[in-house]
């Protein structure tokens, strides 16, 4: 059964370097590959591979458009690309050999299997930078439009004044929830796919051939469903958040 810690491979002076750490490595120089190359190879007349990733992009600047208004140049670069990374990191946990690779140790008589990958997004360490990122982009993008005081205003008002001790008590359940988000976003994503990862493990070692491929398309989608629910989210959150009191949307 996977560990639900990442497992150590080796270390860097005193840092040290997971399996998680490695593909989430893997992950990025991939990633920057292919937007280098797009990049490096626009054309007026797209081919397939360019069709299908402005096709992603229009997609997601759509729905962004739609949510959050005049607000979209500045959050649709975060929902695209929490989205992409997370969508590929989760993936590469149904790559072959990722999980099932790796050395085999002996801990008190017994054999455990280091593997040498592991989906970045099976360690909380991960998910929860994300979430971290996610929750000061938001804050922050709310300081930019609001201005300090419209910000604070989100979560203290004063008028009527004879209910001030009332919305000092709202505020405070507010700013709970907002830092509540950031568990939620990361122990959601990170226990979805964890659990997949222990029953693909279960599975293939009760049955090798045939029985795991159902599971696998399962995790596919459980992927997708992963990388979009934490870049709608964000969305929502940033949209809510830099929405000034009384506006339309």
């Amino acid at each position: 059964m996977a560990s639900i810690e990442p497992e150590l491979i080796t270390r860097v002076g005193n840092f040290p370097i997971t399996n998680t750490i490695v593909t989430t490595i893997i992950v990025d120089i991939v990633l920057l590959g292919i937007v280098f190359y797009v990049y490096r190879n626009l054309k007026k007349i797209p081919g397939k591979f360019q069709s299908a990733i402005e096709l992603l992009v229009e997609y997601f600047y759509n729905i962004t458009r739609q949510v959050s208004g005049d607000r979209v140049r500045a959050i649709f670069p975060w929902v695209a690309s929490f989205f992409i990374f997370i969508f590929v990191s989760n993936l590469t946990g149904l790559l072959p050999g990722v999980g099932s690779i790796g050395i085999w140790e002996a801990d008190h008589g017994e054999r455990h299997l280091i593997p040498l990958l592991r989906p970045g997004t099976s360690d909380f360490n991960t998910t929860l930078g994300l979430a971290v990122v996610s929750f000061f982009a938001t804050h922050i993008f709310a300081v930019r439009y609001l201005g300090g005081r419209g910000y604070v205003g989100h979560f203290f008002r004063t008028d009527p004044w004879y209910l001030i001790v009332v919305f000092l008590f709202i505020g405070v359940l507010e700013i709970i929830s907002e830092l509540v988000k950031v568990a939620s976003l990361s122990f959601r994503l990170v226990g979805n796919i964890y659990a997949g990862e222990v029953v693909l493990a279960t599975i293939s070692n009760l049955f090798a051939f045939l029985a795991p491929i159902p599971f696998l398309m399962l995790e596919s989608i459980v992927a997708i469903v992963q990388a979009l629910v934490f870049s709608m989210l964000t969305m929502a959150f940033m949209t809510a958040m830099t929405e000034a009191h009384g506006g339309d949307h």
